[in-house]
C-alpha cells in the first residue's frame, strides 16, 4: 500500500522484487517497530489503561490518516493521545529528535493550463503564445516566497511538470502548456496567501501575454503540528529509551508532508523522527539506494513502551 513508483538500485537479497516499485521510506520498518512494542506491552503488561496500535495505511499521496479520521477512528477506538514515528537518513542511527509546534509542513497541489492561439514558429506574431506565459509564470512564481511571505517564515512553490507542444514539430508554437505543482507551508496564514496568490499570478501573467489560464488549486496534508503537552512526553520518553545523549531537542522542523496531521487535528499527540544513519547524498528516503537500519529496531520498540509507560503508569 505504501510502495513508492521507484526503480531500486541496491543489490541485497530483500530489495523489492516489483520493477519500478520499492519500499524507499521505511514504513515496513516502523510497523516492525510497532508490532515489537505491541508483543512486548501484551507480555509484560506494565500500564494501567488501554493501548490502541494504528497502522496507518496509505501514507504515500493516499491520505490513509484522513480516511481514518473519515471512518471515524477516533469515535470507535478513543484516544487521550497520539503519537507517530518515523525514520530519518541523515540523523544518527538510533537518536530521536523532537520538536512541539509545525515539525512538518503542509502539502498543496496545483495543475495550470495556459491557452494561447498557437501558431507557426516563423511568423509568432500571428499568434499568441502559451509557452510564454508559463515560463514567465514559473519565474514569476517564485517571487511568491521571496517577496511576499515574511523572512522568517517559511514557503516553498515548485513547479515539477511542464508539457507543451511535440517534440516531433519543434516549429510549431502549441496553444496549450501545461504544468503543475505543489505548494509547502507550516502556518495558515501563508498557505491561504500562496493559494490565492497562485491564482492572481496565473491569471494576470496570462492576460499579459494575451492568453488565459485556468488554475485548479487542491489542498492535500495540512502542516503536523506537535502539541506542547506531548512533545514533553515524548522529549522524557525518547530520553528514557535511547539516553539524553542522543536525544535532540527542539528538532529543525522539515518541509516535505506527513498525513499523521490528520489525526494531530482531531486528538493531542506528538510526531518523532527516530536517526536512520549517516547516509551518502543520494540515501535519503524516496531515493532509489534507500534501505531502512535494521539496528534502530529496538531503539524504535524502547521508544514506544516509554511513551506508554509516561502516559499509562
Amino acid at each position: 500500500m505504501d510502495a513508492l513508483f521507484i526503480h531500486e538500485m541496491n543489490e541485497f537479497d530483500h530489495r523489492s522484487v516489483n520493477k519500478g516499485k520499492m519500499h524507499a521510506c521505511g514504513h515496513d520498518g516502523h510497523t516492525t517497530m510497532l508490532l515489537g512494542a505491541a508483543r512486548y506491552l501484551s507480555e509484560v503488561k506494565s500500564f494501567n489503561g488501554t493501548i490502541h496500535f494504528i497502522f496507518q495505511p496509505a501514507e504515500e499521496g493516499g491520505a490513509g490518516a484522513k480516511a481514518m479520521m473519515e471512518d471515524g477512528l477516533f469515535e470507535k477506538f478513543a484516544c487521550d493521545a497520539v503519537y507517530g514515528l518515523h525514520n530519518m537518513p541523515g540523523i544518527e542511527a538510533g537518536q530521536i529528535g523532537v520538536r512541539a509546534g509545525p515539525v512538518m509542513a503542509g502539502r498543496d497541489e496545483f495543475k495550470i493550463t495556459f491557452r494561447g492561439t498557437g501558431g507557426h514558429g516563423s511568423m509568432p506574431h500571428k499568434g499568441t503564445d502559451a509557452t510564454i506565459a508559463a515560463a514567465q509564470f514559473i519565474v514569476a512564481s517564485q517571487t511568491l516566497v521571496s517577496r511576499e511571505i515574511n523572512p522568517l517564515e517559511t514557503g516553498v512553490v515548485s513547479v515539477g511538470h511542464i508539457n507543451g507542444g511535440d517534440a516531433g514539430s519543434l516549429n510549431i508554437i502549441p496553444a496549450e502548456v501545461h504544468l503543475g505543482g505543489r505548494i509547502r507551508s507550516f502556518k495558515p496564514e501563508v498557505r491561504d496567501l500562496l493559494e490565492r496568490r497562485i491564482d492572481e499570478m496565473a491569471k494576470s501573467t496570462a492576460a499579459v501575454f494575451n492568453c488565459e489560464a485556468d488554475v485548479h488549486y487542491r489542498r492535500g496534508y495540512p502542516p503536523t503540528v506537535n502539541w506542547t503537552e506531548q512533545a514533553e512526553i515524548s522529549l522524557l520518553a525518547a530520553k528514557e529509551a535511547v539516553g539524553e545523549e542522543n536525544v535532540i531537542p527542539n528538532m529543525q522542523p522539515l518541509s516535505g508532508s506527513e498525513d499523521f496531521s490528520f489525526m494531530l487535528e482531531k486528538v493531542p499527540g506528538c510526531y518523532v523522527f527516530i536517526g536512520n544513519g549517516m547516509t551518502g547524498p543520494d540515501e535519503f528516503v524516496h531515493a532509489p539506494r534507500y534501505d531502512f537500519n535494521d539496528e534502530i529496531t529496538a531503539r524504535g520498540v524502547a521508544y514506544w513502551t516509554e511513551i506508554v509507560r509516561a502516559e499509562l503508569p
